[in-house]
């Protein structure tokens, strides 16, 4: 007999012991049933899953599932009104990649959706993002211009300083932020941006804004990160909802989103420069066959990367960018 996982997932959500008993009871099963389930769980979503005899079983560490009327209704008026429509999904390929899906049929203004797994999520260029089940944000928001492609340039750094507002609202951390999308604490990757756009040359034009933030996650379940990474739990000392945090991303978001549409980036620069992880760092940038090195200097207002080289002062709208090795020291 088959049932809904995520409903017996949502019994052991609260961390404590369940008897197999009791959970075959609540969900109308049998017990050998609900072993099966458990133990394609922990091999689907990643979930360390403890089976004590005669107590039961437990997930550790408890997970909060994401509310869709809870986030809706905690939501300002002004995002309420804006966001057309929210989805939350068990388990998507990618938030961005379903999304994008849905803009191509003609989905509004304000579309959101959001995953409590990704089984290929997404970073810049092609990298995989790890997305552990109901332990992160990964959070994907559909939103329409109506002027030319060219005009989004900047909008990811935009993107960026709004998720960092929202940090510092929910839990106190002021986020650091390295070009072009990435969000840092104390020099270790806390989340990223990642944004496609589509439409004509000349407008209108619409983006796919997708954002991942590390919220609670095990070293085995981040092994495959290949970067120094944290997480919100250990940046702040204190557990993170995500259902809060969703909320303070898409207030601050909706608002960014206004903000740079009426006047670019220039709304952004000042909480940009206070938060650029680096500035007035040595860095090279790479690009597909060749890198280049100089002292990072900020941006510009198109949202480019201002490099003094050997060249002189230079400014770069794409590229790889990393902190330059010293000796006995990795590239950040």
């Amino acid at each position: 007999m088959r049932f809904d996982r995520l409903a017996l997932l949502q019994l052991l959500a609260d961390g404590r012991f369940h008897s197999g008993q009791q959970l075959a009871a609540q969900l109308g099963v049998s017990r050998g049933a609900i072993w099966k389930a458990l133990k394609r769980i922990e091999q689907d979503f990643d979930l360390e899953l403890q089976a004590v005899r005669g107590r039961g079983y437990r997930l550790e560490p408890a997970l909060e599932f994401l509310q869709r009327e809870q986030i809706r209704s905690a939501l300002s008026p002004l995002a309420r009104a804006l966001l057309s429509g929210m989805e939350v999904h068990t388990s998507l390929d990618s938030t961005n990649r379903y999304l994008g899906q849905l803009a191509a049929e003609g989905a509004g203004n304000g579309q959101v959706v959001l995953a409590e797994h990704q089984q290929a999520g997404r970073g810049r260029r092609g990298r995989s993002w790890v997305s552990p089940l109901a332990q992160n944000l990964y959070l994907s928001l559909l939103w329409r211009f109506d002027f030319a492609l060219a005009r989004l340039s900047g909008l990811s750094l935009a993107v960026a300083v709004a998720v960092a507002r929202a940090l510092t609202r929910q839990t106190g951390i002021e986020a650091e932020l390295k070009w072009p999308n990435d969000i840092l604490f104390e020099g270790k990757k806390l989340g990223g941006i990642l944004l496609e756009a589509q439409g004509e040359s000349e407008g209108p034009c619409a983006a796919v804004i997708g954002i991942g933030l590390n919220l609670n996650m095990s070293p085995r379940q981040a092994a495959a990160i290949e970067q120094p990474w944290t997480d919100l739990r250990q940046a702040s000392g204190q557990p993170v909802s995500r259902n809060a945090l969703c909320v303070a991303v898409l207030d601050e978001l909706v608002i960014a989103l206004l903000a740079f549409a009426g006047s670019g980036l220039e709304s952004f620069m000042a909480d940009w420069r206070r938060r650029d992880a680096l500035a007035g760092s040595a860095v090279r940038l790479r690009f597909s066959e060749h890198s280049i090195t100089g002292r990072a200097c900020g941006i510009d207002e198109q949202g480019a990367l201002l490099l003094e080289t050997s060249r002189g002062r230079q400014r770069y709208l794409m590229g790889e960018v990393s902190l330059r090795r010293e000796p006995g020291r990795p590239e950040a």
